[in-house]
């Protein structure tokens, strides 16, 4: 039986995953941009999406739920100039910010978990 200490060490990419989703679906009302409609909604359902794939990763690894998310961190980087509001430098810098680690992180979980993965009882 594995200890907290073990499945951290063999997850933890996928927690910080779903810590930055949680933060990005609730930074409109943390950063206060949360009356500008298109960053919000942007930010609330990317935000959500990346927390579910990172909890499912958490509990059931597939490489799927890793691309998920690095195709989402690669949407947050380009969205602020895609749906015009790069000019808002909170937004822009949150965006950019998250994107990266989440990219990163989730690209770093793809290439080095064995295809099979890791359960959450391994």
């Amino acid at each position: 039986m594995k200890t907290l200490t073990d499945w951290l060490a063999t997850h933890w990419r996928d927690a910080a995953n779903l810590i930055l989703g949680l933060w990005l679906a609730i930074s409109p009302w943390a950063l206060f941009y949360a009356m500008e409609a298109i960053p919000t909604w942007n930010a609330l359902i990317v935000g959500v999406i990346i927390v579910v794939a990172a909890a499912a990763a958490l509990f059931a690894f597939h490489k799927w739920e890793e691309w998920v998310n690095v195709v989402l961190a690669v949407w947050l980087i380009a969205s602020p100039f895609a749906l015009e509001f790069a000019s808002h430098t909170t937004v822009l810098w949150n965006y950019i910010i998250v994107g990266v680690l989440v990219g990163i992180l989730a690209l770093w979980t793809a290439l080095t978990t064995p295809e099979a993965g890791i359960t959450a009882g391994s």
